[in-house]
């Protein structure tokens, strides 16, 4: 028994797997990484798993797209063995004496790999029955095209390696011949003062059926075995650059389709690339690694502050150039902007838009009805699509015609303003569109995480920066454009615009005004993003004479950058600065002085509410004068009240993590309470009749819940357009109808 353990613990890949774990174990880290990913525990709530085990291409869900990241796994996995080979190949010699001894080295490093892609294709066949709801059929396929791509590459790698053997036993045959070289000199006990310390192998695979005993290398030369590990390392190295050449290729063809990967497949070949540079740094650095990584770090933030190299994203259609006419951003400024007199113009103008509106109801007092919707990624945008749609039947039609504003956070908004543009063109342009057709539902709700992930990797990482051009500026292709670019693509264009072409739309009440309120980093303010000034936003309305004078909270775009042609700015543009989720998309930076940046606009207001209010507040005589009442129509991806997803721990770390943590799991119920409380001061002063009705995504199923990012699974899209007929919604739905046709 003991000597069975024994030849067990001697056995080469047993060794391997070992020295992996005591030596480089930051290599570990991209295998934890995505076991973690396909368990669904790294990055569970932005739906990370679904890119792996469900990755589209093309729009389709595929034994093709299956087949590409199985190219890439492959990619990974080679790439896993060259780098450990190049590392590890002093402590296995007696490689250096067989035939393919690469290709034994994969056969012998294949425990990590194997248990891997076993697990994955458990994963994927769990994931298409239970999330996608594919048939016995179509999973079949996608297992064939997974195999099939995996397959390739390694077929390919271990064909590229076999030439190499070849080469290299050509070029060793004079090492070989001279005794001086192929001859040992040392003697044995010199020999094994040599051997490796971390390894000591008795056995090893020679093939998946066969397992053979190691040879005595006490008889060759030290630098016969060096020299066929260097040349095996040359061309490992140059394998790696292939793929590194290649990614730099998608990055750029990346407009078109057909080069936009599956994001399973570019974040696999980039942790291909991060594998083997981590290895190179290792291998020929050693002890100067990070001395090396700390004057990069210093040369990259050098040329970052001299505006050498600028990896900021910008906001496609405004202005960037003569430093001099930026604004300055400071309280002086912002305390102009919202003066008295702008506030009596800014509020003249507003006030000449309700009349336009009122004018085009059929009551003599109409119900003046708003929309909010909440923050969410694509479960929110269909959510509030597949709302909108259900209210506009239930409304005759109507629902944008007696809707004055809609404003909200993130996913909200992209579904909002996707419908509001159909409704405009159903009445002003196209009167084959249906809006209640599930076409647009399906629209919405297509991919966009893939393209994003995949111009990330592509883009951002590896290829050199692409220029495009709005108008007569010009800006840097990045995940930011890709966005852009595949939401366009999913709505089919009907967003392709500037603010400048729904301006005067807007102005004339033919189509409600949308509030964009992307958050500024360095203060927390919002920025208010409209076609009409709005400077009475920037602050709640208060008596100057009985309360000290408030610092604006909020500030209007379009007054804070007259000179940089606001009005340029892309609606897609805006829908992203609103929908900015740390990393997922980049920060936009805007042109003041000093820069500033903005990001998701649920960080400061995720269900709208604190505009809307504001907006009440600001023209509640008119209102009082002008029409029966105000209707709220709230949309959110959440159940009210904060009673989902407490905040829970039941182990030590709790300690550490909970004053962390605490303020993040709960900071969108603080957000709610904080407006219930003003919502409910503000219907005591407003001096009409108000209400507010609650449509709310809430799962069937805490686990058939959709995930928080910008890709849906099928039966996630079953289940939000499920969730309308939920028992809470159908009274809201009551009440609606009512009100709407003045029953």
């Amino acid at each position: 028994m003991i000597r069975i353990l024994k030849a067990i613990y001697y056995f080469f890949p047993v060794q391997l797997l070992l020295l992996h774990l005591r030596k480089f174990q930051v290599l570990l880290v991209f295998w934890l990484i995505l076991f973690s990913t396909l368990n669904g525990g790294f990055m569970r709530a932005y739906g990370a798993a679904a890119l792996f085990l469900s990755p589209e291409y093309l729009g389709d869900v595929s034994p093709f797209s299956a087949a590409i990241v199985g190219s890439a796994t492959g990619i990974f996995i080679m790439s896993w063995n060259i780098t450990t080979f190049i590392l590890f190949s002093r402590h296995f010699r007696f490689l250096a004496t067989t035939t393919k001894p690469f290709l034994k080295y994969c056969i012998n490093n294949a425990i990590i790999p194997i248990i891997f892609l076993v697990f994955y294709f458990i994963k994927m066949l769990q994931f298409s029955t239970q999330r996608e709801l594919l048939t016995v059929s179509s999973i079949i396929w996608l297992c064939v095209g997974f195999a099939g791509g995996f397959g390739f590459i390694i077929i390919l790698s271990l064909f590229y390696f076999f030439r190499a053997d070849k080469t290299i036993i050509r070029r060793m045959t004079p090492v070989i011949s001279n005794p001086k070289l192929f001859k040992s000199q040392f003697r044995k006990e010199e020999v094994k003062l040599n051997e490796s310390r971390l390894m000591h192998v008795k056995w090893y695979l020679n093939s998946f059926r066969t397992i053979r005993q190691t040879r005595d290398v006490a008889h060759y030369s030290k630098d016969f075995i060096e020299s066929i590990f260097n040349r095996h390392h040359i061309s490992a190295v140059l394998s790696i650059f292939v793929a590194f050449i290649f990614l730099i290729g998608i990055g750029f063809f990346m407009d078109s389709r057909y080069f936009q990967l599956p994001a399973a497949a570019s974040i696999l070949i980039f942790f291909a690339i991060l594998i083997s540079l981590s290895g190179a740094f290792s291998y020929f650095l050693q002890s100067w690694s990070i001395p090396f990584f700390v004057v990069v770090f210093f040369i990259l933030n050098l040329l970052y502050q001299y505006n050498v190299i600028d990896p900021t994203n910008k906001a496609y259609g405004l202005s960037y150039n003569a430093k001099e006419d930026r604004p300055l951003y400071d309280r002086e400024t912002l305390l102009q902007l919202c003066a008295d007199s702008n506030l009596a113009r800014d509020k003249a103008n507003m006030i000449g838009v309700l009349e336009k509106w009122k004018a085009r109801q059929s009551e003599a007092k109409p119900i003046l009805f708003l929309v909010n919707t909440s923050g969410g990624g694509s479960r929110s945008a269909t959510f509030t699509l597949s709302i909108l749609q259900r209210l506009d039947s239930l409304s005759r039609g109507q629902l944008m015609r007696k809707t004055f504003l809609i404003t909200g956070a993130s996913g909200g908004m992209l579904g909002a303003a996707y419908f509001r543009e159909l409704s405009w063109r159903r009445d002003r342009v196209d009167t084959s569109i249906h809006l209640q057709s599930r076409r647009y539902i399906d629209d919405i709700s297509r991919d966009l995480l893939n393209t994003l992930f995949s111009s990330f990797v592509a883009r951002d990482l590896a290829s050199p920066a692409q220029t495009f051009k709005v108008g007569e500026h010009e800006y840097i292709k990045d995940r930011g454009f890709a966005f852009e670019q595949k939401l366009n693509e999913n709505t089919h264009g009907v967003l392709n615009k500037q603010l400048k072409d729904i301006a005067p739309e807007e102005a004339a009440a033919r189509m409600p005004l949308l509030l964009f309120n992307p958050v500024i980093t360095r203060d927390s303010r919002a920025l208010v993003i409209s076609t009409q000034p709005v400077s009475f936003l920037m602050r709640p309305r208060f008596d100057s004479s009985k309360i000290p004078a408030m610092d604006p909270d909020a500030i209007d775009f379009g007054a804070l950058f007259a000179r940089q042609q606001p009005m340029n700015l892309r609606l897609l543009t805006a829908l992203r600065m609103n929908a900015t989720f740390p990393y997922v998309l980049p920060n936009v930076w805007l042109p003041a002085r000093p820069v500033i940046d903005v990001m998701d606009a649920g960080f400061r207001d995720n269900f709208g509410e604190m505009n809307a209010i504001r907006f009440l507040n600001a023209f509640r005589e008119w209102l009082q004068e002008n029409t029966s009442g105000v209707v709220l129509l709230q949309i959110r991806d959440r159940k009210a009240g904060g009673w989902e997803n407490p905040y829970e721990s039941d182990d030590i770390t709790e300690i550490v993590t909970k004053p962390v943590l605490l303020l993040q799991d709960n900071w969108y119920k603080m957000q709610e309470y904080n407006q219930d409380d003003l919502l409910s001061l503000s219907q005591h002063g407003m001096g009409f009749s108000f209400r507010k009705l609650i449509f709310q995504y809430v799962p069937k199923t805490e686990d058939a819940g959709a995930a928080l990012n910008f890709h849906l699974t099928r039966r996630e899209k079953l289940n939000i357009t499920g969730a309308l007929d939920n028992q809470e919604n159908q009274r809201a739905f009551h009440t609606f109808t009512e009100l709407a046709n003045g029953h």
